[in-house]
Formats: C-alpha cells, sequence, structure tokens
C-alpha cells in the first residue's frame, strides 16, 4: 500500500527529545493508530473516493444497533472514532486491513486536525489581549471593553468586533507540522511542536503531499542530470 489516506490518534501530551547537535526539540506523543478500514468507497457507488477508518475500540454494550450492523458488515469490532480520508485509488485498500504508525517516516509533513481547549466565556482583556482601564479612584472602566462606535456613525456595531465570548472549543488545524520521530512497536507519534486539543483528546493526521523523503530524492535527482549536462558543454 503505497498511498496513506493519514492517521486517527490520540494526544498523550508533551515532552522533549534531543536532535544530533543537543538542542532540545519540543514534540507532542501521539497514540497513532492502529487504524483498521471499516469501509472503503468510490466514486461509482458513494460519488466520491474515500477510506473509512476506525479507532479506540469500545465494548458493543455501549455500541447502538445502527452502529453495530454497519460494524458486522465490515466484520470489524466497535470503534469510538470513525473518520473519512479522501483517497485516490480506492483499490489499493481492503475492508479489516490495518493502519499503524509505521506508516508515517520521519522527516515527513503532516497537518493535524483537533479541538481546541475550551476555556469558556472570557473578557476582552483575557480574549483578545485588552489593557487595563485606569485603577485610581473615580474610574469606572476597569475591565470593560469601552466604546464600540454605537454612535450616531456608524448607529450600529462594526462586524467582527472584538468583545466578550466563548473562547476556545473549536476545530483547529496546524499545517505542516514535521514527524521527528516514530516508535512502532507502542504506535507513538512525535510530532515537533505543540498541537490542539487536550490531553487524551482525539486527532486526525493527513501527511502533506510532496513531503515524502522518497519524493524529495526523486525532485532532487533531475536539477542534478542538469548540473553535470553544463559540466560537459
Amino acid at each position: 500500500m503505497n498511498e496513506v489516506p493519514g492517521l486517527i490518534g490520540k494526544k498523550l501530551g508533551m515532552t522533549q527529545v534531543f536532535s544530533e547537535d543537543g538542542s532540545s526539540i519540543p514534540v507532542t506523543v501521539v497514540e497513532a493508530g492502529p487504524c483498521r478500514v471499516t469501509q472503503v468507497k468510490t466514486k461509482q457507488v458513494e460519488g466520491y473516493d474515500a477510506v473509512q477508518l476506525g479507532f479506540d475500540p469500545k465494548k458493543k454494550s455501549r455500541t447502538s444497533k445502527p452502529l453495530m450492523g454497519h460494524f458486522s458488515a465490515s466484520k470489524s469490532e466497535p470503534y469510538r472514532m470513525l473518520r473519512e480520508f479522501r483517497i485516490n485509488d480506492p483499490s489499493a485498500f481492503e475492508v479489516g486491513e490495518e493502519i499503524k504508525a509505521d506508516s508515517f517516516q520521519v522527516g515527513i509533513k503532516v497537518n493535524v486536525e483537533g479541538t481546541s481547549v475550551g476555556k469558556g466565556f472570557l473578557g476582552v482583556i483575557k480574549r483578545h489581549g485588552f489593557s487595563f482601564g485606569p485603577k485610581t479612584h473615580g474610574s469606572n472602566s476597569h475591565a470593560e471593553p469601552g466604546s464600540i462606535g454605537g454612535s450616531a456613525y456608524p448607529g450600529r456595531v462594526w462586524p467582527g468586533q472584538k468583545l466578550p465570548g466563548r473562547t476556545g472549543g473549536e476545530r483547529v488545524t496546524i499545517r505542516n507540522i514535521s514527524v521527528v520521530g516514530v516508535d512502532p512497536e507502542r504506535n507513538l507519534v512525535l510530532l515537533r511542536g505543540a498541537v490542539p486539543g487536550k490531553r487524551n483528546s482525539y486527532l486526525l493526521m493527513k501527511p502533506v503531499p510532496g513531503t515524502e523523503p522518497s519524493a524529495k530524492k526523486e525532485s532532487a535527482a533531475p536539477e542534478a542530470e542538469k548540473e553535470k549536462g553544463k559540466g560537459k558543454k
């Protein structure tokens, strides 16, 4: 199987690893897979090519009957997470096969999607970094947003005005995160830097096309041939 659609993982926490020159690299440890193919979709049947992956097994007693029918059709155990990944060649996948952490190589880049940490209802100081108002006697504006321009003109609140409100708990995608390490025995993937979500939250990791180490070598080969040709002339 050449194409890697992606992986569903669980964020375990953050730590650091050391490079060859001794510098520390902050990494996020993700339990990536094993993910099982529960359904393969094609243009002829569903109208698009995709593969459905299941992650994190759960008890049958905690699974609804419609979902149990779906899992029994694919002859797989029930999973907590079901997500689809678009692919180019659905014939390369079979229902029931596993995709593990070793499908990712060190050096590739991935897009990581997750739900950011919910912080509840916040004021403008914590939410947008506003400054405090005067704290002297007679001032009634300490942590208020101040005027929002609702006078004769414009007579309304501008769209996108920074105001207090609910913060976090949104779907966030961090792009081009490097894979620093892979531990196939424990199904762990080390991602450089921070990723959205709190501990034990689910993540979707999709490889960025063209960032595989083999692809970089192939793209560099024609350039080397050109340089050789210039030298002969």
